[in-house]
């Protein structure tokens, strides 16, 4: 299997990218999620490069990519460029594009742009609109033992995030609608210690997961799904933090679309479902390139 890793200038630093596999299939670029996760939860998605080229890359700011101390950088309209930079550096003309939580919020955004060579868009466990996200997450963790929703509200109002008691109900949260695999994998752990500290999650986002008080907060592109037009797979998992409900909604307003839900999954259903969710995945892109299926 072909494999090649090296960097990329984008915007005076570098971005850190590794292509795997090869075949007669369009590439894959993946956009993962945070924002700052890094790219390496998404790994067991290298199980598409038998037919096609899979092509993993650390946004700026988190991974193996440079992390400059400069928040100004950590704003949509930038990574949205930022995915344009890789493209034009690695060859990416007609390819098919996956984002996955904030990554699909990256995805939907640089869809709207109107790039040329998109062929087929996978959007994995995310939203149209951060304030219907945040709506959801309220419910999900209403559904939390009573103790955990009384101490939830109290450090969240008094913004006490480091509180020990709200961190064990943040990871309650976690174990129930971020990954419900126990342990979590090697990847999933090497992706939760990227976002330790991260500039760009705490800017962009917030304290964690679900209280989102940075600069993505009004984030909202649901009367703008309509502009998507290329043929689109929407999975989400049945326990998901990013709900069915944030997925039913995409799949209402972007009209070439199909949605895939894992019934045993959270937030990661690529790594709760591997061997179903590289399946369905596979399946759609080659229904897109009019390959057998």
């Amino acid at each position: 299997m072909r494999e090649e890793t090296g960097f990329i200038p984008v915007d005076g630093h570098r971005v850190w990218y590794r292509r795997a596999g090869g075949g007669p299939g369009l590439p894959l670029l993946l956009l993962h999620g945070g924002p700052g996760a890094g790219h390496d939860y998404l790994e067991p998605l290298e199980g598409l490069a038998s037919g096609r080229e899979v092509i993993f890359y650390d946004q700026l700011g988190c991974g193996r990519s440079d992390r400059p101390d400069d928040p100004s950088l950590w704003r949509m309209e930038r990574s949205v460029r930022e995915v344009d930079t890789v493209r034009r550096a690695l060859g990416l003309e007609r390819i098919h594009l996956l984002g996955q939580s904030w990554g699909g919020w990256l995805g939907v955004e640089y869809m709207l742009s109107q790039p040329r060579g998109i062929a087929g868009l996978v959007l994995a466990s995310t939203s149209a609109s951060i304030p219907q996200f945040v709506a959801e997450a309220v419910t999900l963790k209403a559904r939390l033992p009573a103790p955990m929703v009384s101490v939830m509200a109290r450090c969240e109002a008094a913004r006490q995030w480091n509180d020990p008691a709200y961190l064990e109900a943040v990871m309650e949260f976690y174990r129930r609608h971020l990954c419900r695999v126990h342990p979590w994998p090697e990847c999933m752990q090497r992706t939760v210690r990227n976002l330790e500290g991260n500039q760009v999650y705490e800017v962009m986002n917030g304290p964690n997961e679900f209280v989102v008080i940075g600069n993505l907060k009004d984030w909202d592109r649901i009367d703008r799904l309509g502009e998507i037009r290329v043929p689109t797979l929407i999975t989400v998992g049945a326990h998901d933090e990013l709900t069915p409900a944030c997925a039913e909604t995409l799949h209402a307003g972007i009209a070439r679309s199909r949605l895939e839900l894992f019934e045993h999954s959270s937030h990661t259903a690529h790594i709760e479902e591997t061997a179903r969710y590289l399946e369905a995945v596979e399946a759609f892109l080659r229904h897109v390139e009019g390959a057998p299926a």
